[in-house]
């Protein structure tokens, strides 16, 4: 029988062997992926055109021109059909410089005071002043939202980003004018400022090139007859449609022309003093409801702004 010594020696022996033992890692159960990772696995056929205007400073007209002219390449073949669709994973090449795929593609709004005699426009066979012109290199391929006619003034916004543009230009987002119209402001139109009108011949106001003859206009969101005279009157009118020279339609259906017009503000967004011809960046509050908006617009609801 081993006597209390070799006893205790062995069981030092069997305690040091027990503590070389390592402890095998437990594994862990495989975690769920979040809504937000599965997304980022998903990759959805994107028009080619689409994809270079969301992710490159082209515009979706100018990408369908350089796919046209064969400058365009995925995973280094040439394509030339403008219905092409792509999806994240390709490689897309234009002049053969990469277009990187930009999840949450960063944007920029700003506000440009548009001057009378300026087209809005990136060039004018006649060869008149664009915004451009006047925009110069460093918004060269912002996307108007909206536009205002050659005569016209004021709130033009323009972004980087195709969504944006979309989502503010096709919104019921109010516009705020300044009007000065011949003659006077008379009952007829009263009436259809506060009721609503469809017209049959809406052209008399319109550009002479235009296709539109009728037009339905909705009751105005507001008005305020400022100045009411036989030669000259003025208004300030709140409306939030978009349609072609919609005003200059609509008062030129009473037989009176528009003198002046000047959009003073759009959905929420003014001038600010800005001066004729200047642009600013939109200001933080601006920022902070424009992205209230645009979370309620499934197609824009990723972008986060830049300056």
């Amino acid at each position: 029988m081993k006597n209390y010594k070799e006893r205790k020696a062995e069981f030092e022996k069997n305690l040091q062997k027990y503590k070389k033992v390592e402890k095998k890692p437990v594994k862990k159960a495989p975690q769920k992926k979040r809504f937000d990772d599965t997304k980022k696995v998903v990759s959805e056929d994107i028009r080619l055109n689409k994809f270079i205007s969301h992710n490159s400073k082209y515009s979706r007209r100018e990408a369908d021109t350089l796919i046209s002219e064969g400058k365009v390449s995925i995973n280094g073949n040439v394509v030339t059909d403008l219905s092409q669709k792509v999806t994240t994973e390709d490689r897309v090449e234009v002049n053969g410089k990469l277009v990187k795929f930009e999840e949450n593609k960063m944007y920029t709004v700003i506000v440009y005071n548009k001057p009378k005699g300026e087209l809005v426009t990136k060039s004018d066979p006649q060869g008149r002043k664009t915004i451009y012109d006047s925009l110069g290199a460093k918004f060269k391929h912002f996307l108007p939202i909206g536009r205002l006619d050659f005569a016209s003034e004021g709130v033009l916004l323009l972004s980087d980003n195709v969504d944006v543009v979309n989502a503010l230009m096709h919104s019921n987002l109010e516009r705020v004018y300044k009007l000065k119209i011949k003659g006077y402001v008379t009952p007829s139109m009263i009436k259809a400022m506060e009721e609503g009108t469809t017209i049959d011949d809406a052209t008399k106001g319109a550009h002479k090139n235009s296709d539109i003859t009728s037009m339905t206009f909705a009751p105005f969101n507001a008005y305020q007859i400022q100045k009411n005279d036989k030669s000259f009157s003025k208004l300030k009118v709140v409306i939030s449609e978009g349609k072609n020279r919609e005003l200059r339609r609509f008062f030129g259906a009473f037989n009176s022309d528009v003198v002046d017009l000047k959009r003073v503000e759009f959905g929420g967004i003014s001038l600010n003093n800005l001066p004729t011809g200047k642009t600013r960046y939109l200001k933080k509050d601006e920022y902070k409801n424009l992205r209230v908006f645009l979370k309620d617009n499934a197609k824009t609801s990723n972008l986060t702004e830049a300056e």
